[in-house]
């Protein structure tokens, strides 16, 4: 194992592995979201989705993968994956048996919140489904022809089920890339399902260009914007701010330690890509539940949540500050750091170990933490309001680049932490060797 663990090649084919894995699991996924469930037109679907195409089933469709617009095993994708986890972590907030769970028994609490989380997924997605399939049953093409070849209870049992094992299986695989790939699975899922959909964006750009309704000039403006974008992000996902840190020295026997300078990290957007993709969950179904109705009351309801409309943005802004403080109170604790740093003799220059510094860290996190939020709902509502009134694809928008940009990096970072870990533990077993 030693000499296995100091030869780089072993160390490359480790990561060849997991990069393997990763890539395998993703094409499983995605092969899902082609097949349709039993007992739909595939043409009559075809055409309905292209006539209702809009801001908000384009967000919704990117969301899902592509698999609502096919009516197809995964038609719901991982959101109500993600709805059941927006859930159960505010239920760490508000339940003090699920909180001490998470926090206090470890690697056995979080996998009984895991279980959880499955559990309340299963049950979203039957509600969710039998909503669908309902609906399903309703809906006719723009010609007349029903999506729905035999309605009645047996099409609305198989749905269901249909949509439950995919959602299930699509969570499995998420979770399977996390456990033997790189990166996070479910964060790579709906990046997958952003990048299959951007040829079909380009090709629908190149459409409209033909037509006349879209200039070349304009296309060469959308694409400097998103450059503009994408630059604005990774510089913004980069920043850090670091708060000084130095160590006080003490003498064991005759020797000197401590007396260190370091700093502590602390990134302008902690929170990542979790604001923007939690935000938008809660706010897509309800309104696309309204605009499939055929009710004039839900339809109503659903014109206020196109993505285009005030109240959507005002909404979604307000989502989106209070999921950054809410997932950073959650991964980063000021208390836990303040008592940390005073067991290891590290202090803040000019604050004092204990109480102040964790005073002081928690209102430079606050601050951060406002700028995050406010950098983020710039970038996931303003290039979507200047595309949607010019018909440019959504997936073009800055919701889409946030997360294509975020979810990206952190994959690189974690490609990098793998590389260094193995040759830090090959330089640990040349070093036994040695000794030995």
């Amino acid at each position: 194992m030693a000499v296995g663990a100091n030869n780089p090649t072993a160390a490359r084919s480790d990561l060849g592995n997991k990069l393997g894995w990763t890539l395998l699991l993703l094409c499983c996924s995605r092969i899902g979201f082609h097949i349709p469930i039993p007992g739909v037109a595939a043409a009559a679907s075809s055409n309905f989705f292209e006539s209702i195409s809009g801001p908000l089933f384009g967000l919704f469709d990117m969301f899902s993968g592509g698999g609502l617009a096919n009516v197809s095993v995964f038609a719901l994708g991982i959101m109500p994956y993600i709805s059941a986890s927006i859930i159960m972590q505010l239920m760490q907030v508000v339940s003090p048996d699920i909180k001490r769970m998470a926090k206090e028994e470890g690697q056995a609490g979080r996998r009984k919140i895991t279980q959880y989380t499955r559990y309340l997924t299963v049950l979203i997605t039957l509600v969710q489904g039998m909503g669908i399939a309902v609906m399903l049953e309703t809906m006719s093409s723009p010609g007349g022809l029903p999506i729905v070849l035999e309605p009645g209870w047996q099409f609305r049992i198989v749905t269901v089920l249909t949509f439950t094992a995919g959602t299930v299986l699509i969570m499995w695989l998420g979770e399977q890339i996390t456990e033997r790939g790189l990166g996070n699975g479910i964060s790579l899922i709906i990046f997958s399902g952003i990048v299959v959909g951007i040829p079909r964006a380009i090709m629908q750009s190149f459409s409209l260009m033909e037509a006349g309704d879209m200039s070349i000039f304009f296309i060469l403006l959308v694409l400097v914007f998103m450059l503009a974008v994408t630059v604005a992000i990774v510089f913004v996902e980069r920043a850090q701010r670091r708060i000084p840190i130095q160590y006080a020295k003490r003498q064991v026997g005759r020797k000197m330690f401590g007396g260190q300078n370091t700093h502590l990290p602390l990134r302008l957007n902690t929170a990542g890509v979790i604001p923007p993709i939690f935000a938008s969950s809660l706010l897509l179904f309800p309104a696309t539940i309204g605009q499939f109705s055929q009710n004039e009351i839900l339809q109503r309801v659903a014109s206020y949540f196109s993505p285009t409309s005030i109240v959507y943005n005002i909404i979604f802004v307000a989502l989106i500050f209070f999921f950054c403080y809410f997932y950073t109170a959650i991964i980063f604790d000021p208390k836990d750091m303040a008592e940390n740093l005073k067991k290891a003799g590290g202090f803040i220059p000019g604050i004092r170990p204990g109480e102040k510094t964790q005073e002081y860290i928690d209102t430079v996190l606050s601050r951060l933490t406002l700028s995050g939020a406010t950098y983020i709902s710039i970038v996931s509502v303003i290039p979507m309001l200047l595309i949607a009134n010019f018909n440019v694809p959504f997936y073009f928008g800055g919701t889409s680049l946030l997360i294509l940009v975020g979810v990206a990096m952190d994959f690189m970072s974690q490609v990098e932490s793998h590389l260094i870990s193995q040759q830090y533990q090959g330089l640990m077993n040349k070093a036994r060797l040695k000794g030995k």
